[in-house]
């Protein structure tokens, strides 16, 4: 853990404890007020940069990349090679984003928010103006333009997922010349927020059951990036707290029903259905976890580690290793019918997704724990890519990725 990452710790347990944070040993991590599930988790004052990337993590880049160290450079050379990375890129903001149904264009929007999250990280490791203005360019058109995020249910999937991604791009351009932050915060408020606030509390009037884990998670990041890009702490409040005590699928409890203490594996929600997107569940919920870390939230080790053991189990399975696996029923529909998965599904197995070097580097470098598995994985996909690097479709968008080149410690 980072001295900065451990004052922050210490402050907030001050601040929510009075004294009663404990560590607890390595199997355990941080325990008691900061796992709590108490209301009012937003801390004092945010910290800017505070989401996917604090200022610790990307000060280690700037200056490995600067020495020539491997693993960064290499992270680094992955990220000037890709297309959305360059300076050259010019944004194609839409008034109307549409996914799901008659009139889809959201690939629109995320090759853009890749191009403004790519040049974004280009300005702030090596200082290059000209991405930086790129970046700057691309998310002030935008804000300038979009109105509506529309479409059938797959609608909240673009609100969600792009919306974390759009407030992570704006966090690291806040005070840059020239960005008009005011007016991008609007645009996250009036258009994003409103639509990942309907989902987590009325789910598209389904069962609340009904929808798997991701769909909840990727809302849930956007809330909470949302709530730290606007110093909002009612926002963040309902994130992390979604996050502790959450009805849907996205809460640590549903996403991670199963735990095998005796294995250190714990079954996650969607992988009766298929690899691919429970790998990109260890995205999205290890995004939230990061951007909560960033203001001095422990939710990693959240329930004595639940998020680890379930990103054990998933690496552990998609080594090519058995894993165990309980019978899962959920209801569906408006009417919650019962389903059941009775095995885990080997559909999309050992799929490459830049979603493992953000939790080895965490787990097994910050908090010095073994997880063989996440580290077995996180080394076969080195260095990670980004968006644009996994193939042109939403899944190879559906995480920022470069965790090589930002977390490595």
């Amino acid at each position: 853990m980072s001295r900065e990452n451990t004052h922050k710790l210490s402050r907030r347990g001050v601040l929510k404890a009075a004294g009663g944070l404990a560590l607890a040993g390595a199997a355990g991590g941080i325990t008691s007020a900061v796992t709590a599930g108490s209301a009012g988790a937003a801390p004092a004052t945010f910290t800017h940069p505070g989401m996917l990337h604090a200022y610790g993590e990307l000060n280690r880049a700037k200056v490995r990349v600067a020495a020539g160290n491997d693993p960064w450079l290499a992270g680094w050379n992955r990220l000037i090679a890709n297309s959305h990375a360059q300076s050259g890129w010019k944004a194609n903001p839409q008034a109307t984003i549409v996914r799901g149904g008659t009139g889809e264009n959201y690939g629109i929007l995320y090759n853009d928010i890749h191009a403004a999250y790519q040049n974004a990280l280009r300005w702030k490791i090596a200082g290059t103006t000209a991405h930086g203005d790129t970046a700057r360019d691309i998310l002030n058109a935008w804000s300038a333009t979009l109105t509506t995020v529309t479409g059938n249910a797959d609608r909240f999937l673009a609100a969600g997922i792009y919306g974390y991604q759009f407030a992570n791009a704006g966090e690291l351009m806040r005070g840059y010349s020239g960005f008009d932050l005011d007016r991008f915060k609007r645009m996250m408020l009036n258009i994003f927020y409103p639509l990942n606030n309907q989902f987590l509390t009325g789910h598209n009037d389904a069962c609340i059951t009904n929808y798997w884990a991701n769909w909840d998670l990727c809302n849930m990041n956007s809330i909470l990036a949302i709530g730290i890009l606007c110093d909002d702490g009612a926002k963040y409040d309902q994130a992390v707290n979604y996050f502790k005590n959450g009805a849907g699928n996205g809460s640590i409890k549903h996403a991670v029903p199963f735990v095998y203490d005796d294995q250190g594996l714990a079954q996650w929600q969607e992988s009766g259905r298929d690899q691919g997107h429970t790998m990109m569940g260890m995205g999205q919920m290890g995004a939230f976890c990061e951007m909560a870390w960033s203001q001095g939230e422990d939710l990693y080790g959240y329930d004595n580690n639940r998020f680890m053991k379930a990103a054990q189990y998933v690496a552990k399975y998609n080594l090519g290793q058995d894993v165990p696996f309980t019978t899962y029923t959920w209801g569906t529909g408006q009417n919650c019918a019962q389903q059941s998965q009775t095995v885990i599904s080997s559909a999309s197995r050992a799929q490459t997704r830049p979603v493992w070097d953000i939790l080895h580097y965490h787990y097994a470098r910050r908090r010095g724990l073994s997880v063989p598995h996440i580290t077995a994985m996180a080394e076969k996909g080195r260095p990670e890519g980004g968006g644009g690097d996994y193939g042109s479709t939403s899944g190879g968008f559906d995480q920022l990725g470069f965790g090589t080149l930002l977390y490595a410690k």
